[in-house]
């Protein structure tokens, strides 16, 4: 077991099926197979899912499959989702761990009225700087691996805000100029700023995390803190 640093560079350790539903489990939430061959969970209130959707193959991010899809509905009976947010495989899963638990722990009715400050905040705390030509939009890591911006929305990405040329909160890692980037994830224009903040916030922590298998195209980046 190696204990590395930065987060963002980490990879998911081939376990983000295993280790978010487990998450999700200890949450409360249900979980029962679908015909597609995904697994859907349910918030205890109904408001909130997660689906492992890598077996469907939806579409991609960035080149990536889709592996997570969660979702919010104003009400439990709404059959048209409020918020959609999509994270492939090789995600860090501390950082989509600590953004289910602030979904299920989010009782402020205000979080939604954050603005985009709130996101960028929670990164400069952790020592990532603001992109010099996109100060309010975007912010990267010191290493220039890793970015979280605001950008005009991809395809099919659902959200049930209709209009046009929306933007979102999108992240990935690239540490490798030119090659295939690790991972990638993509909030719908309505997702609470505050969500998205508790997500990059986990996401930049300087926190070792534990893994048996590294990205190869981390190598040089990560620093192995200690074995155990």
């Amino acid at each position: 077991m190696y204990w590395v640093t930065p987060r963002h560079l980490a990879g998911d350790d081939r376990a983000l099926a295993e280790r978010i539903g487990d998450t999700l489990v200890g949450l409360g939430w249900r979980m029962w197979p679908t015909a597609r061959s995904t697994l859907l969970y349910v918030s205890p209130d109904g408001l909130c899912g997660a689906e492992w959707v890598l077996a469907a193959y939806p579409f991609e991010l960035g080149g990536l499959p889709v592996a997570w899809q969660l979702s919010a509905r104003s009400h439990a009976a709404s059959v048209m989702t409020a918020w959609n947010a999509y994270f492939t495989a090789g995600i860090p899963y501390e950082a989509l761990a600590d953004l289910l638990v602030a979904i299920d722990t989010h009782k402020n009715p205000d979080i939604g009225f954050d603005g985009p400050e709130t996101v960028l905040n929670a990164l400069c705390v952790r020592g990532w700087i603001r992109d010099v030509d996109r100060p309010r939009t975007t912010a990267v890591d010191p290493g220039f691996s890793s970015s979280v911006s605001l950008e005009m929305l991809p395809p099919l990405i659902e959200d049930a805000d209709p209009r046009p040329d929306l933007v979102g909160w999108q992240a990935w890692a690239d540490p490798v100029p030119g090659a295939p980037y690790m991972w990638c994830a993509s909030f719908s224009a309505s997702v609470p700023h505050g969500l998205v903040a508790a997500f990059a916030s986990s996401l930049a922590s300087p926190v070792p995390v534990p893994r048996r298998t590294v990205p190869e195209s981390a190598e040089g980046r990560l620093t192995v803190v200690r074995r155990s």
